[in-house]
């Protein structure tokens, strides 16, 4: 018979693992992604002051690209560099609704609820056409793409009209719509073709070419179409209404690709965003931007068919534009304050200056390094890795505390009394859950003598009432009672804290029954208040 030698056997090495607070809840560091650093870079500038609601924003298409805000009775355009009021034009007698620039931003056209259009010049801001025709308020005006003589309107008559500016005559009277034409969007690709939105729940794709002026394709959103665009392919279309954004395939006759519905409220205003503004692949990367009432601005990747980005804003959200060289956003509210953020432009310096500096500069060679000097043993220290350089992490020493040292010696007791002289009560309170884990804390109370009992009772009227540790510290507070009875009645010092521990319980008990009494008298309000 073999006999098994102990000797032989291998030992094994444990790990040391400090106690750490179980009841402290760890911070949610949410990974930022580029996108959103993206989005964040642009610098908030509020613009208040402004009357009312800010129906539309529209940016030029110039390299100016100064935009125009829609408010009360009148428009104002800001510059897109500064952020600050450029010029106001307040020739209206009624809420102006929107406003659309002439493709060489020279001419800027707007419509308002009396069922005018004017067209005025940017740079004097004089009214060079009135266009009258609509019998009820105008919700929308456009200029068609890269045509300079034409405009499209729709309003609460039902009726969308395309217009000979030069001659203020409708050249075409379309109709369709069964109830208010609340949005439309020209093609970019097509100066002929444009779409139109109602709150007949319909979206209708109009070609000016066709001479019986019926739609040439309708599309079905579902809800009342607040918003409707273009997508820069001229195959797509977005669609606003109710609490979600379409996404609609026109060249493969009118279906449905993708609705978003991450809004709580009703989707107001969308737009066109683009990643970046430098050429190759990331100038392509278009994104939606959507804002509602919710008062949540969404930015929404149709390519991968997610949502990107979120941002809150403290008013429900009217208007969204995008600046065309990507550099400005801005946001209209419903009570009158426009919410621009600029993105800083980084600043590339010139080999010109450098070499002007560097003329001057004398360069000194540094010495050369050999195994006689002390550095010659210190050098690469500092350098930093490459992408293909494979790291060799030195494993960092792990440093225990005095509480955790003497845990590990099993010397229970003493453990406790350490972390109680401590001023760490989330220490305090792991050290008394990794003794229950031991079954060892009753033991360490029993012959915890007056002074060290002293320390145990000050911890517990300090912190008993403390939500996060009064589940254990309350069930402990009445072992220790029980247990060591005979102590605190011969003790004076012992007496004294427990006359300071029922204070404390005392009191915690008078708020807890002044908060049920406040309590009661709420309930009912916001009851009553839920029935209205």
């Amino acid at each position: 018979m073999a006999i098994a030698n102990d000797s032989q056997q291998p030992t094994t090495v444990s790990k040391n693992f400090p106690v750490k607070p179980k009841l402290k809840p760890k911070p949610r560091n949410l990974s930022q992604t580029p996108e959103s650093k993206y989005w964040s870079s642009f610098k908030p500038h509020q613009i208040p002051g402004l009357v009312s609601s800010i129906n539309s924003i529209v940016f030029s298409p110039t390299t100016s690209h100064l935009f125009a805000a829609t408010h009360s009775a009148s428009l104002t355009l800001f510059s897109s560099q500064t952020l600050e009021k450029h010029s106001a034009i307040s020739s209206f007698k009624d809420v102006v609704t929107c406003s659309s620039f002439r493709p060489d931003g020279s001419l800027l056209a707007a419509s308002d609820l009396s069922g005018l259009i004017q067209v005025f010049d940017v740079k004097s801001r004089t009214p060079l056409r009135r266009l009258k025709s609509h019998t009820r308020p105008v919700r929308f005006v456009k200029y068609p793409f890269l045509d300079k003589l034409h405009l499209v309107s729709g309003g609460d008559d039902g009726i969308v009209k395309f217009w000979d500016v030069a001659g203020e005559s409708v050249v075409l009277d379309l109709f369709g719509h069964k109830d208010y034409v609340r949005c439309g969007d020209c093609s970019p690709v097509n100066g002929d073709m444009f779409v139109t939105g109602s709150y007949d729940h319909t979206v209708k794709l109009w070609d000016v070419r066709v001479e019986n002026s019926k739609s040439v394709m309708e599309v079905n959103h579902g809800k009342p179409i607040e918003d409707v665009m273009f997508l820069p392919s001229g195959g797509l279309i977005a669609t606003a209404g109710g609490n979600s954004v379409k996404i609609w395939d026109l060249i493969g006759g009118g279906k449905m690709v993708y609705s978003m519905e991450s809004h709580n409220k009703t989707v107001t205003s969308v737009c066109v965003g683009r990643v970046g503004n430098e050429s190759g692949e990331e100038a392509m990367q278009y994104r939606i931007l959507s804002v509602a009432l919710d008062g949540y601005m969404k930015v929404f990747d149709y390519g991968k068919m997610k949502v990107t980005h979120s941002m809150r804003f403290p008013a429900p959200l009217m208007s969204v534009a995008f600046s065309p060289d990507c550099m400005t956003r801005v946001i209209g509210t419903s009570n009158g304050t426009i919410f621009a953020g600029r993105r800083k432009k980084k600043e590339n310096v010139e080999s010109g200056i450098e070499n002007f500096w560097s003329l001057g500069r004398v360069e000194t060679q540094k010495p050369m390094l050999r195994p006689t000097y002390f550095r010659y043993f210190q050098r690469g220290q500092s350098d930093k890795p490459s992408e293909g350089d494979y790291l060799v992490v030195r494993p960092k020493k792990l440093k225990l505390g005095e509480h955790d040292k003497l845990l590990k010696k099993f010397r229970h007791k003493e453990a406790l009394v350490s972390v109680l002289n401590g001023k760490n009560p989330e220490n305090v309170v792991a050290v008394m859950e990794e003794l229950v884990a031991r079954k060892k804390l009753m033991k360490c109370v029993s012959n915890l003598d007056n002074e060290e009992l002293g320390l145990l009772l000050s911890f517990m009227q300090k912190h008993s009432t403390v939500p996060r540790y009064s589940g254990l510290l309350i069930g402990l507070m009445e072992k220790v009672l029980e247990m060591r009875a005979k102590d605190i009645r011969t003790c004076d010092a012992l007496k004294g804290h427990i006359r300071n521990l029922k204070r404390s319980v005392e009191e915690e008990i008078r708020i807890q029954q002044s908060l049920q009494e406040i309590q009661g008298i709420i309930s009912p309000l916001l009851r009553i208040a839920g029935k209205r």
